[in-house]
């Protein structure tokens, strides 16, 4: 009795100062039976007691509780992971506010059943085979003077070794790349301070081409690489007459950053596998887990961007099946490519707000390395390094390292606050530490280990607002936890990730977990969050007729009494208007055999005023939003009667939204 006294009265004490905070009264707006032990009402505390809650559980859910008709104050676009989208969540409140259709089909939206999305992501075919399913992990924002524009978004898809562009005006897909040269990436998407390229780095060493070569020559035929995709703003494209590679070692390279600030006009790019280790079954080798670890160092490639871009313009590449690639030995002589060692089995490379510093993490090492880009470069100037078997200048450790700073087990990645504090993520430890950034950034003593706080469980990417950016906004952490156990209900033995929002907005070893979050599409990777007010996003498209694909008029828009069906020998062309509670026409009608062209145009001006249309048996499912116009082809090869409908309820009358498509034998 005594200790739920003492817990009741913790909880009063906690809320009042909330409640001070928060600007309200005591009492007021509580429930009904007047004022209680926490100050909100005999309703409020009987939910409490009822509950089980602690004064933190409370103090946690005020801080994330977004009333309804308001707005979270940042949003965060996560990788999809397996689902191959891109998922967009308010922060604080961790609301699913939307899944961008990007690399695989998407029905709500529409996605891939147009004929115009359904090209983009044939965009995506690898050697003409369409590929279904993508494996997105590192979504990347563009940027003005290293800081989010809130314009574009890109995303990778590791698997298949392509890039995406989102345009954030209607949040939609516009292109998918894919890279001519390697099968696979990891080292994307990033951008550079001022969205001149898109970073897109090879993950696992193949010959250029993914062409075969037997691995008994890896050394000899296998490559790395490193691809800057021009990014044509304008456009809303990235431009591949105008974009180049870089040929790398057959080391393993994995994440990537642009330098920004001090480094501005270099990226840096860590890898693993410096042994060039080709797997169990090859010449008795270990197995990949043993043979990529028998080094204490891997190799950071340090990448003068600006450089390459002038050994372009001046001809020193080969095009390579239609990409400009600077070569290997070319890029080593020319001063386009360095590496320093760094602690094997790195999986993080991030670079400080000033891009003074850049931080590495060695999976299997329990510090971050801290590199100066001062020291780098007085290194260069000077010729202080030596050469690796392919004749990349290879700078010293110690010459070039400014910090090593013990963090914990696991070490992966690291964000940045507005405070002078970073943050990296420790997978087996199961925490998130906090450390002081060393002279210009924190008062308090640069290099040294503030605190921990644990995590559910195995973290992987951690993100911060705008923490990977030249202005960190700080206030909130998101920890993205590979594995979530116990955390949820028991939904079978595939388990949702766990997403786990952290404050920490007070100074010192104080934070606090706020939220849990499952994911339970699919696993993703890296995110970014961004300020809210920096996103502009169309409420509707600019006029009736929008093509979302061009972001102009669409030539085959459709007007109000100017609906029709017109027949050309065989092929027929539907021209039809959507508004609430109809469209129009409501029967077409065609011969087996027949292509069908049909153009749908929504011609509703309110907002959320959306529209579908679903064709049965001919695998259609339209997303028209207000003023959107889509168009898509088929062949009608089988007779019969078949209904089409809206698939957003719309109206009243949503049902009574349909119409008859009749083939005749």
């Amino acid at each position: 009795m005594r200790q739920g006294r003492k817990r009741l009265a913790a909880l009063a004490a906690s809320m009042a100062v909330l409640l001070v905070l928060a600007g309200c009264t005591p009492g007021k707006g509580g429930g009904a039976g007047g004022a209680g032990p926490s100050g909100l009402g005999e309703s409020a505390d009987q939910i409490i007691k009822a509950r089980g809650l602690t004064p933190d559980d409370v103090t946690a859910a005020l801080k994330t509780y977004v009333p309804s008709g308001k707005y979270d104050e940042f949003v965060m676009f996560s990788s999809g992971g397996h689902s191959g989208q891109v998922l967009v969540i308010g922060v604080p409140s961790m609301r699913i506010l939307k899944i961008i259709g990007v690399f695989t089909p998407e029905p709500w939206q529409g996605w891939g059943y147009s004929d115009e999305t359904r090209e983009i992501l044939k965009q995506g075919s690898i050697d003409g085979k369409e590929i279904t399913w993508a494996d997105t992990h590192h979504p990347a924002l563009s940027e003005t003077n290293g800081e989010y524009d809130g314009q574009w978004l890109f995303i990778n898809d590791k698997s298949g070794g392509r890039v995406a562009v989102i345009d954030l005006r209607d949040f939609e897909t516009k292109q998918i790349v894919k890279n001519p040269l390697f099968i696979n990436d990891h080292g994307s998407t990033f951008v550079t301070p001022n969205t001149e390229y898109v970073i897109e780095g090879s993950q696992y060493s193949v010959p250029l081409g993914w062409e075969y070569a037997p691995l008994e020559q890896y050394k000899e035929k296998y490559r790395g690489l490193l691809t800057l995709y021009k990014f044509d703003r304008e456009k809303g494209r990235i431009d591949l007459e105008k974009s180049f590679s870089i040929e790398l070692p057959p080391y393993w390279q994995d994440l990537a950053d642009a330098g920004k600030g001090e480094s501005e006009g270099w990226l840096f790019l860590n890898s693993l596998n410096a042994e060039m280790a080709t797997g169990s079954g090859v010449q008795g080798q270990p197995f990949f887990e043993a043979g990529t670890a028998g080094r204490d160092m891997d190799y950071l490639h340090i990448v003068n961007w600006k450089k390459a871009e002038e050994l372009v313009r001046a001809g020193k590449f080969e095009t390579i099946k239609g990409m400009r690639v600077i070569r290997l030995d070319t890029a080593a002589k020319e001063g386009v490519l360095f590496l320093a060692p760094e602690p094997k089995s790195p999986h993080g490379v991030d670079v400080a707000p000033r891009g003074d510093y850049i931080v590495v993490s060695g999976k299997l090492d329990p510090h971050v390395t801290i590199y100066s880009f001062k020291k780098i470069q007085e290194n260069i100037a000077k010729g202080n390094f030596d050469r690796d078997e392919f004749g990349v200048p290879v700078l010293k450790f110690q010459d070039v390292m400014e910090a090593q700073v013990e963090l914990g087990l696991g070490p992966l990645h690291t964000q940045f606050d507005d405070k002078g504090y970073a943050y990296t993520s420790l997978f087996l430890d199961s925490a998130v530490a906090r450390w002081t950034l060393g002279p210009p950034y924190n008062n308090e003593g640069g290099w040294k280990l503030v605190g921990k706080i644990p995590v559910h469980y195995n973290v992987g990417h951690i993100a911060m607002p705008e923490g990977d950016t030249a202005k960190p906004a700080g206030k909130y952490l998101v920890s993205l936890n590979k594995w979530s156990i116990d955390r949820f209900l028991n939904v079978g033995p595939l388990l949702p990730q766990n997403f786990q929002l952290i404050d920490v907005s007070q100074p010192g070893d104080k934070m606090q977990l706020l939220y849990d979050m499952p994911i339970g599409m699919a696993e993703p990777h890296y995110a970014q969050i961004i300020r809210a007010d920096r996103l502009k996003a169309w409420e509707v498209y600019p006029e009736v007729g929008w093509n979302p694909g061009t972001q102009s008029k669409d030539p085959n828009a459709v007007e109000p009494g100017k609906e029709r069906v017109e027949r050309h020998g065989n092929e027929v062309h539907v021209y039809m208007t959507a508004i609430r509670s109809h469209y129009t026409p409501e029967k077409v009608q065609v011969k087996k055999g027949d292509k069908v062209i049909w153009h749908i145009t929504n011609i509703e001006r309110a907002r959320d005023a959306t529209h579908g249309f679903a064709l049965p048996g001919y695998n259609i499912q339209l997303s028209l939003e207000p003023g959107e116009t889509q168009t898509f082809s088929f062949v009608a090869d089988r007779s019969g009667t078949f209904t089409y409908y809206c698939t957003e309820f719309c109206s009243a009358l949503h049902l009574e939204m349909a119409g008859y498509f009749l083939v005749e034998p």
